[in-house]
Order: structure tokens, then sequence, then C-alpha cells
């Protein structure tokens, strides 16, 4: 008797810019959003200013709630950045959206000399980071932390869920000088509520603990990375994971100190190039402070991805759960 296989599902083009949550993963949605709305409320200074990408930001939530202090700038990113520095400079507390891409490589210049260079209070919330796009290069803002935290006196941060973010706004809204944050848009996961989290400007958090593996990570890959965990504890393997949600000023202290513990394979994870983003600048922190653990990379190449839907995307540049875990079993084996 015949028997035939079901053919493997197709993914659609919808695929490439889907919601990164994995299927009946908890979200909550448009985090940022709703709490900009909930600050302006306190915050009368505050104001949202985005280049044409007021929905594809969730600054479209904003807009609906404060039209009089919502400013559409069209696609005119340089225009963008300058607007909000002026705005800055009068008193306004701006909230500037775009993608990631348009103001890491676009924006460069204007981000540098008319925020930067006067520490103004402007924070830049950017969405489609490091390979959350299929859209290929022209979308794929995967150098943007090594560009940003190279840029003097330029907080940056890479939030991992909903919860982060809700909490990264008022926060960020108190620091003084200028932010740039990692934005995830739409329906966005939810994870850190489950362990208590609090997010702090500078602070790491060691989410779990675990003898054989440490894994350093960031934004979407500590999702990923408490995921590994889980499954990886089927194989009798034991890991760790340290949230390093702001990539400058880097939390040396709590990265020295886990890494500080012997026998254990540190491995640091990120949704971007492995070019000049979180994991150098852990291996900088540890070689500075004379540690040097068994140290290991997840991250994206030097090179211009590919497009195509994101599952498939992740699985190839290993930063899918199954790539990281077929990844860190061969280097323990």
């Amino acid at each position: 008797m015949s028997t035939t296989q079901a053919a493997p599902q197709r993914l659609k083009t919808s695929a490439m810019i889907a919601s990164i949550a994995s299927e009946g993963q908890r979200t909550r949605a448009a985090p940022f959003g709703h709490a900009l709305v909930q600050l302006a409320e306190e915050r009368p200074e505050i104001v949202g200013m985005t280049a044409d990408l007021a929905k594809y930001t969730d600054l479209h939530v904003f807009a609906q709630a404060y039209p009089e202090r919502f400013f559409q700038m069209g696609m005119a990113e340089q225009l963008l950045m300058g607007a909000a520095a002026g705005m800055a400079k009068e008193g306004a507390l701006p909230f500037v959206t775009t993608y990631a891409v348009f103001a890491s490589r676009r924006a460069y210049d204007f981000i540098h000399q008319a925020i930067a260079e006067d520490s103004l209070d402007v924070k830049i919330a950017c969405a489609l980071p490091g390979l959350t796009t299929g859209y290929g290069p022209s979308h794929q803002a995967a150098e943007d932390l090594a560009l940003l935290r190279a840029m003097p006196g330029m907080t940056v941060i890479d939030p991992c869920d909903a919860l982060e973010i809700e909490q990264a706004v008022p926060v960020i809204a108190a620091h003084k000088g200028p932010v740039y944050m990692r934005l995830l848009r739409g329906q966005v996961p939810l994870v850190l509520d489950e362990y208590g989290y609090r997010f702090q400007i500078g602070k790491a958090a060691l989410l779990r603990g675990g003898r054989d593996v440490l894994i350093v990570s960031s934004g979407i890959l500590t999702m990923r990375a408490l995921e590994v965990a889980d499954t990886l504890r089927a194989d009798r393997v034991d890991v760790a994971v340290l949230h390093v949600p702001t990539i400058k000023p880097l939390d040396v202290d709590a990265i020295v100190r886990e890494a500080r513990q012997s026998g254990r394979l540190v491995v640091v994870a990120e949704n971007h190039s492995v070019i000049g983003g979180l994991g150098e600048a852990v291996a900088a922190a540890l070689l500075e402070q004379g540690v040097a653990p068994r140290f290991r990379r997840i991250a994206l190449p030097d090179a211009f991805l590919d497009a195509g839907a994101l599952p498939t995307l992740h699985d190839r540049y290993g930063i899918s759960t199954a790539a990281m875990c077929a990844t860190i079993k061969r280097w323990l084996d």
C-alpha cells in the first residue's frame, strides 16, 4: 500500500514582515504607542514625530490620542532629525520614529551634528531592527547598533519584548540626553513578565542560572536564549541567560561577574552583525578585565543578507531557536 506525505506548508509573502512571535505565544499590541500615550498624559512637552511611518512604528496610537502634538514629516528622515533637534531646543521632548535603517544610515550625520553633539533630549525609536524583515539589505538594519554606539553621548537600547518596551518609554523620557532604542512593533511577544523584570538603563539582568552555558544576549535573542535554555534542558544542558538591554552604557560589572564563573561556555547572542555590536563590546570588556572564558558568538554574518520569509532567514543565519540549540550543542561537543 502506498503512502503519501503531506507537502510542507508554503510560506506566504506576509511571512517576510510577520510578527516575530511564535504560534500561540503571548503578545501585546503596539506597546510603544500605548506606553507613549500613557506617559504623554503626565508630560505635556512630549511630541511624536515620524517620517511617513506612524502606522508601521505604532506611533499612530499617539497620533490618534494627541493629534495636535503629532508631526508627520514625510519621507525626509534628515529633516525629521533636524526638526526634532529644533523642537528639543525649544523645550519639547520629541519621540522620533522611523525604520532603523533610515535612522542609522540615511540620517546618521543629522543625528550626530544636530542632536548628539548638543546632547539634546531626543528619543529615537526605530522599527525593523536587525533581521526582523525579509525585505533584504535596503530594510535590514544589521549594523545599526555598531553605528549608534560609536556616536559620543548616545545611549543605545535593544529591548527584548513588549514589557520591556513599555517600561523603557518612561525611563528614557526621564533620562537626560539622546537615546536610540530598537523598536518591536505590532503584536509584540511578552516574555519578561515571568521573571519579575524591571528595565533600568545600563543594567543587565540574570534571568536564569545555569552551570554549563552562559548566554549573554539582547533584544529578541534574549527571547530565543530562554527558549534555547528550555529546549536544552531535555539534553541535560544547563543554560544561564544574562539579558543585556543597554548596549551603551554596558553593564561591565554584571557581565564580568557572570563570565568569571569557571567551566561555563560563554555565548554572546545578538540580532546584529558580528561586527561592532554586543559581541565585540562584551569581548573587549572581558579582555580588559582579564577574564578569559571559552567564548563564542551567535550573530548575523558580515554580509548583505538575503530577502525571504523570516523563519527561513532566521534558520539560515543561525538565530532561530533550533539553529542556536544545534550550534551550542556542537560547541559543547
